[in-house]
Formats: C-alpha cells, structure tokens, sequence
C-alpha cells in the first residue's frame, strides 16, 4: 500500500475528475485510489452495492453513477480532491458542469472495449473546457486485450499527444514527449533528456496526455497511476480575490440547501456574505461524510447552507463567466399527475429538482394546466420518476416523448418595440445577428449612455435575461444569436420599469418577425458496430433517416460507421438494429449539437403553431394618440416608432451628436462636399444587403412622449441649384436660430426677446408673399413645464411651439424624416448637424446669413412682381398646407377665420 501521507501536512492540492463510458469501471477506480492511499479501510464493490461513493439508494439499485460525488485523500506530498462523475450519457450534463471545477481529468477507458461513442464526446468535451488529461486503460486483465492495439486506437482518435507512461526510462519516451515542443525537443537533443517539470508544463498545456494501464479491481497498476499523478501534477496559483463555481445543487438528509461550489480565489468564511446572503456552515465532504471547517481556502470544493439564489454552473464573486453547455436535453415528455394531484401545487416541488438538475426545463403550461420536463434519454426518466416518488410521495407516469426543437435566424435584423398606453413610455431597439452553430445566446448592450440612461440599459438587459425568448416559428426557444441594445428612450415623468420589459420582449418578437427564421433539430453521433455483411443495411437505414457518414471501418468479421443523424430519426433504433443483427450490434449515441431541420415544413406544420394569436408574446407595439393606447402590428411597427432606424443616417449623426459638448454651437459653415462625405460614410456604415430599410414615421399626433433635449453642433452650407421640382414646397425656420444668428435681432432679443420674435415673423411673412410657399417657423419651447405642442397662425404664416423636453431641431428633423421626400422641403438653420440630418432625407438648406441674404435679393427683384394683385387673392395660411399635413399637425378642419373657410 502506497504512502498515505495522512499526518503530514500535504504541500500540492489539486482536484480530480474521473470520466468514462459506463461500464468502463470508473466507479471501481474511485474506490482503489481511496483504497491504496488509505481513505477506506475495505474497497467496494458496484455489483456488491456498497461503493463508497454510490452513497445513493438509486445508484446502488442500479449499479451506475447518477450523481457527482467528492471524496479527499492524500498520497504522499499531493492532497487530492476526488470527483466521481456520472458515466451514463443520461446525467452528462452534471458530468459537464463538473469539469469547470477540474485541474485535471482522468479518462477511463474500458481494455476490453476500446474507445467508444461516448468516450469520444467526453474527449471532445475536455477539449472544449481546456482540461489536463490523463488516460487510465482499466480492466486489462481481461482476456483479449491488446496495450499495442489500444495505443494504436487511441493515437489514431486523440492525436500522438497520447504517450505510454509506463515506457518511462526509454529513449522512445523521451523523444515522443520531446517531439511535441521545439523548445523541450531542442533540449532533448542536446541533453538526450527531458525536465519533469518540462512534462508538467506540456500535459497542463495539453501537448501531451500519460496513458496508464492496469486493473482497478485487482489494484494493479494503481499505485504507479497515482505516483504518475502526484509527479507530474502541479497546484494551480488562484487570485487573492475572492471567486467561486457552483457545480450542483443538493439538499441533505434534512432538507437543507447544499450549493456545492469550488474556491477560485481567495477564501470563504463562515458568516460572510455572498451578495446578500450569509454562509452559515461549509462543509468538506468525503463520500457521505462531511468536515465542518470556518474557513474554504481557493482550491477547495466545499458545500455551504444559507445560499438559496445560486444556480449550478454559476460563478460567484470575480468568476462570473458562464458558457453554454455543450450537453443538453433532447426530448420533452408530459408530467402526467395522479388523481387529486394539483398541478399548480405540484410545481414547486419539481422546480427544487430543477434547482439540482437544471437541464430538466421544468415548463408549466397553465392554459392546459400541463407540466413538461426535458430529458436526455429513458433512464434519466425512470430516475427522476423514482425521486419524485421517493421524495414527494407521488408516483407519476410520462406522456409520448417529443423532440425538443430549437430556432435561430440567418439574417441579421433590427427589433423594435415600442409600449405607450396612457401615462406609459418606452422604446427599445434592438439588433438580432445570427451566430455559429453551438453559440447560444449572447446579449449586450452597445448603447450610448447619453441616448439611455444606463440603469435603463441595465433593466433592459435583465429582461432579455430573465426569459427563454420563443421563436415564431413553432414556439421554440431561439439560440445561436446576438441581441444588441442599440438605442432606446424614456419618458421623465412616464416611464416605469415594466415600460422597458414590455418594449424588449416586443423589440425581440417583432426582430424575430422580420428575421429569416431557421427551425433547428437536435443531431446525435452514432457510431454503429455490425457483423460486415449489415454494412449494406446500416448505409441504406443511415440514409433513408438523413444522417450524413463516412467510409465503414472494417474490424475483422465486425464493421464500424460513425456519423451524425436527427435524434427525429434515430431514437428508436436500438431495437431495430438488435433485432437484424441478432443482437451482435451495438449502437452508440451521443449529443452532437443543433443544425437546421431536415425537415422543416412538416415539424412547423404539425406544431401549429400561431405567433400571432400567442398572447404571452406578442410581435405588435403599442403606440398612444388622443389620449389612448391602440396596438399596431409587427409589421407597421417601425412607420410608427420615434426614433430612428439602427440601420438608417439619422441613427449615425444621432450618435454623433452625443459626443458634442453642450456649449460648442455657433455660426461655424461647412461646405456640401463635407457633410455628404458624412452621410455618405453613415450610409455605408449600416448599408443592409437586403434593401433599403424602412423609414420611421412621425406626426405630431402619435408624439406625445418627449423626446430628450440633445445638444448638437453647429454649422450651414449653401442651398444649391434653384430647384424645380413641382411638388407642394414647404420652408422652415429654426426661429431662435436665426434670431441670434442675425445681427440686427440678435441685438433686439437683448432688451426685448418678444420684440425680436415679432420682428422676425414680420419679415417672413414678406418672405413668404414673396416666394409663395408654406411657411412654418419653430420655436423651442421645450424649458417651458408642461407645455403641449401649440401651433398659431401669424397673418399668412404657422408659428409653432415645442411641447416640454421637445427642441426645435427635434421637431424640424422628425418634419424633414417623414416629409422630405415627399414634399419640395427647405430649411433654414445653422445647425451643422442638423443640417447633416436634414439633408439626409433629401431636403433643401439654407443658413440663417443666406436665408437674410435671400431676403435682400428678393425684396429688390419681387418690387415689380408684386406690384399687382396675385390671382389668388390674398395668401390664407392654410390654402398652402396639403390635406397629409394637416392632419401631421393635427389641425385636419381647420378654418381660417379671415377666409371664412
């Protein structure tokens, strides 16, 4: 018996997975390591039902790990934290949430067997996780197996990092290791030797990976396995900051709440605080057996009482990175209840299961008051048929299983959800992008702080968390895609924090609306081993159930296919395959991820699914005018929204606007070219190959909200040609803006703001005799609490005031957005960004200098044209506004008292 090293202080801590196929004896390995250094005085048996570690009256019954398991032992100098992991492919996803936690991983694999299905998706799987790997060939006593061939195997599949350990001392080790670094390979030719240390380095990097041979239940070969593990295994260095992993969730012979969890940095005490829950107790568990210690040091695993909100997979403290699971559930069953049996009072007792395992999905259906479950295969369900019985005191059956499907999109597409009933006000915009196969689900924000303030930002992001988003094909939960906080808007006195949650679950249904949708399935990776002359029948069988395959592998009388096919497929096939080959086949399966439907029109049409009529998640906005809230559907969404498009020019100079100080407007010109160089990079910014995208809608009407005051910079370029376009012209006036841009009423406005304005106004009603247009001339009034939106007429002129929070330039750009390619539309201002987003959407300008210079020039050249009576008569303000406008401005019927219409 090796070293025990009990009453010395261990120097080198470092924690250990076992993995396997079933039945590869991983199990029986757990229980010779704790054998050999002394843990347990007699080793178990998995057939004799009392393994250490099978501390589960359900694993005993059926022979097999269902549920992690830790145990500590030391040998020699090493102190080893020891994880039992589960081998069926039905509890992996626990397996999975364990390797986060590793230093180290043991891959056992059966002598008999060789590398099987499974063994390569745990291979596959420690690869993905960056996980240090030594591989342990078990049950070589057996009859048949061959340590050659198994090396031969197993470099063929891992690759020639795999390297026989027990040839240590032969130049042929040596060089094998030495040929996987330049920098170990050029100190082995000069020295003909290769540093532990060296080997330490490339097995954490993975360059390398020991192989071992023996028979765990004979203990042969053990001992020199663990002497392997404590020569070439180092303590991993954590930060002084405190860091943890949640690995599961249990509860003990009490009820208690046990979160497991692996010490990452720094250390936990008893009684500190995780968020805002207090650790009552830690407890270090060997088997079913627990140490109460004060304090966890990093490297520890550890379960502590008092948590109840940690998940498993979570990271607490600086270990806040999660990942998608590689592993998850395939199939969906019905919880069929008991008489008398409750559902609503029967939930709450799943979702503690649920806590443990979170892979189940427990979903209530509350319109069929139905429960469902996710599973990965029919033992799990059995299994969690006899917890439910053994802790609740409840037997319940299952219904027909079904496939659990996915969605994603192939496009990328903007989202927009706008919520406004009465007193209400939120807009979130969003953007979709598909990601690879595998991603998951990926939320950010990219969202100026000056466009939302960001504890909006925060909540929007929580409410894109917080929900399992449904696709709009069948209902199905999306994956692989980004969603993007882009822009938003608030209302200072209206919104609430259930505003936003409306707007972003409605910004997300109407993107996915819009998007091309993708329906997924889930895919398994066979491997399927038959008597050479069914190869013929397995291609065919492959091929009529569209897996894709490669070559056979001839292995004597036997042959092996290995693949990928739908789960839709291939999930009663075990039968099938044991029924032909006379029970000589063998077929092996494994989660192989998501791709597209093989057959998409027929799974959409038998779901029946209805985006439209799903009330829980709908696709329209909300939208408010007169006072009431009235719902607009997906597809109008963005010709009503308020702000801009994502995708559009006035989104751009938006965002520059943000990043211009306050104080920096002023009479600065810019010429054309400059500001179509501009608009030009912001249109090739955000060109969409699928088309131009659409332009927002806006009237005064459905304005209501304020829009936040954003300050700009300034500038004016000259109007251009004269235009000769025949369409209805109308020319606005930023007042204020001109008012201190001209010398003679910047001096005015000094002593007397009002006589300025009037001034002002007198001088463009000569203007507007004069060039026969629809004059409107805008003043901020935005300072001004509780002001509504005022229009009035002055003489043969509009005058309009903002409404509170609303500038000028917000109400002149939202004009020019929705009009400016319809209408002949000139502005007049020297707003340099806003003249950018005016001539964005195709209108006319002119700075206030020009415009006064206009002014001049037509007085002297209008004298004769005027001097008779316009065959008009005299110029009624409204004779010049089309029927659309008038309506945008809310005064559809409006008379003219001097008209008398």
């Amino acid at each position: 018996m090796g070293n025990q090293g009990e009453e010395k202080k261990s120097t080198n801590h470092i924690c250990i997975g076992l993995l396997a196929h079933v039945d590869a004896g991983k199990t029986t390995l757990a229980e010779a390591m704790l054998y050999e250094s002394g843990s347990i005085r007699r080793q178990g048996r998995v057939d004799n039902k009392d393994a250490f570690l099978d501390t589960h009256e359900l694993e005993r019954a059926r022979g097999i790990t269902i549920f992690m398991k830790q145990a500590v032992f030391c040998w020699k100098d090493m102190r080893v934290t020891l994880l039992d992991t589960p081998g069926h492919v039905d509890f992996s996803a626990e397996m999975e949430r364990t390797l986060r936690v590793l230093d180290y991983a043991v891959l056992i694999i059966s002598g008999a067997d060789g590398i099987q299905g499974h063994t390569e998706t745990l291979w596959r799987i420690l690869k993905r996780y960056r996980v240090p790997v030594f591989v342990f060939f078990n049950k070589m006593d057996q009859s048949g197996t061959d340590k050659d061939m198994l090396m031969a195997q197993v470099q063929e599949r891992f690759g020639d990092g795999c390297i026989d350990f027990s040839e240590e001392g032969t130049e042929l080790f040596a060089e094998s290791i030495a040929m996987s670094d330049e920098n170990v390979l050029e100190y082995f030719l000069k020295e003909g030797t290769v540093k532990d240390d060296e080997i330490c380095r490339l097995i954490t990097e993975r360059k390398i990976f020991p192989c071992f041979f023996g028979a765990a239940l004979r203990l042969s070969g053990v001992s020199e396995f663990l002497d392997g593990i404590e020569r070439f295994c180092r303590e991993r260095k954590y930060p002084p900051d405190f860091g943890a992993r949640v690995i599961k969730i249990s509860r003990d012979e009490n009820g208690n709440r046990l979160t497991h969890m692996k010490i990452t940095g720094g250390s936990l005490k008893v009684r500190s605080m995780i968020g805002d829950e207090k650790i009552n107790q830690i407890r270090i568990y060997s088997g079913a057996k627990y140490e109460s210690v004060q304090e966890a040091q990093a490297g520890v695993i550890c379960a502590v009482t008092g948590i109840q909100k940690a998940a498993a997979g979570e990271g607490l403290g600086m270990e806040k990175e999660n990942s998608v699971p590689l592993l998850e559930p395939v199939l969906r069953y019905r919880i069929e209840l008991p008489d008398g049996c409750d559902a609503a009072q029967m939930l709450p007792r799943l979702r503690t299961l649920e806590e443990e395992e979170p892979e189940l999905h427990i979903v209530y259906l509350e319109e069929f008051r139905e429960i469902q479950v996710q599973i990965m295969g029919e033992v799990q369900l059995e299994v969690l048929k006899s917890l439910i019985a053994g802790r609740f005191g409840v037997e319940v059956s299952f219904g027909a299983g079904n496939i659990v499907y996915k969605e994603t999109i192939a496009d990328a597409v903007e989202g927009v959800g706008h919520f406004e009933p009465l007193r209400h006000y939120a807009e979130v915009h969003l953007m979709l992008e598909p990601l690879p196969a595998g991603s998951g689900l990926e939320i950010r924000s990219d969202c100026s702080e000056d466009m939302l303030a960001v504890n909006w930002q925060r909540l929007i992001l929580t409410h894109l968390y917080e929900k399992e988003h449904k696709g709009v094909l069948t209902g199905s939960a999306i994956t692989d895609l980004r969603i993007t906080l882009k822009s938003g808007r608030a209302h200072l006195k209206h919104t609430e924090g259930g505003d936003f949650r409306q707007a972003t679950y409605r910004a997300v249904r109407q993107g996915l609306k819009e998007a091309d949708s993708v329906l997924l399935e889930p895919y398994y990776e066979f491997r399927l081993e038959v008597p050479e002359k069914l190869v013929g029948r397995v291609m065919n069988d492959m091929e009529r159930m569209s897996g894709e395959f490669g070559a056979p592998e001839l292995m004597g009388e036997m042959a092996a296919l290995t693949g990928i096919v739908p789960v839709f497929e291939i999930k009663d096939y075990q039968r099938e395959v044991a029924a032909y080959s006379g029970g000589r086949g063998r077929l092996f399966l494994s989660f192989s991820g998501y791709r597209p439907c093989h057959n998409a029109d027929f799974v959409i049409e038998s779901f029946r699914y209805d985006s439209e009529r799903d009330l829980e998640n709908p696709t329209g906005s909300v939208f408010c005018a007169h006072g009431a809230g009235y719902t607009v559907s997906w597809d109008q969404v963005k010709e009503h929204m308020h702000l801009p498009s994502i995708f559009s020019r006035s989104h751009e100079v938006e965002k520059m606007r943000q990043a211009v100080p306050s104080g920096s407007r002023g009479e600065r010109s810019i010429g054309v070219e400059e500001i179509d160089a501009i608009l030009s990079r912001a249109s090739g910014a955000n060109k969409k190959e699928k088309g131009e995208p659409r332009r927002t809608h806006w009237s005064l009407r459905k304005r209501e909200p304020s829009p936040e005051n954003i300050p700009g910079d300034t500038g004016a370029y000259k109007t251009g040609k004269q235009n000769t376009d025949a369409r209805k012209e109308y020319f606005l006036v930023d007042g204020y803006n001109v008012i201190y841009a001209w010398e003679e009423l910047k001096a005015l406005a000094k002593d007397n703001i009002d006589g300025a304005r009037g001034r002002l106004l007198d001088i463009l009603c000569d203007y507007q005799a004069m060039r026969r247009c629809c004059l409107i001339v805008v003043f901020d009034a935005y300072r001004v609490k509780g002001h509504k939106t005022e229009i009035t007429d002055y003489h043969n002129i509009h005058v309009v005031y903002t409404q509170e929070a609303e500038t000028a330039d917000q109400y002149i750009e939202k004009f020019a957005h929705e009009n400016g390619r319809k209408y002949r539309v000139t502005v007049a201002t020297s707003d340099g960004l806003e003249q950018i987003i005016i001539r964005g959407q195709g209108c006319a300008l002119v700075s206030a200098r020009e415009l006064l210079e206009e002014i001049k020039q037509a007085k002297e050249n209008a004298l004769e044209a005027f001097s008779q009576k316009s065959p008009e008569g005299r110029n009624f303000p409204m004779r010049t506004v089309s029927e659309e406008i008038k309506k945008q401005m809310g005064v559809s019927g409006y008379q003219n008292q001097d008209s008398g219409i």
